[in-house]
């Protein structure tokens, strides 16, 4: 087999596999899907994936965290020391509101039950 005159012509603009994985941590990659498996339109599995890959640095601009007090992924937490003022958790408006919201909601049907139940003969003082 005659190779002489030919070459190899490589891309100019290829990138590396560390380019990509260098772009993939900086910006973050979400992967998603739904696998269901039906026999006779009767739903007998659902699969549901979600897979995020991205930096450290990057997952913590992002509010997650999980990993710095699970007992899996790493050390447990240290306890604060007595006295000592408790973590601040990073701020969140849209969870604050929602909070605020729920618990409105709680006192409000709390308020119903109490009615209900002093409403109902033998029922008032008992807790559910």
């Amino acid at each position: 087999m005659d190779t002489q005159g030919r070459s190899v012509i490589h891309s100019s603009n290829a990138s590396s596999l560390v380019d990509v994985l260098e772009r993939i941590l900086d910006k973050g990659l979400v992967v998603a899907g739904d696998i269901t498996l039906k026999i006779v339109d009767i739903e007998l599995l659902t699969i549901q994936i979600r897979l995020l890959v991205c930096s450290v640095d990057k997952a913590r601009e992002m509010g997650m965290n999980w990993w710095m007090t699970n007992a899996y992924a790493g050390t447990p937490p240290a306890l604060p020391a007595q006295g000592a003022a408790a973590p601040e958790l990073p701020a969140n408006a849209g969870a604050a509101a929602e909070v605020g919201e729920l618990a409105a909601r709680v006192s409000a049907l709390e308020g119903a039950l109490e009615r209900a139940l002093a409403a109902v003969p033998g029922a008032a003082g008992e807790a559910p």
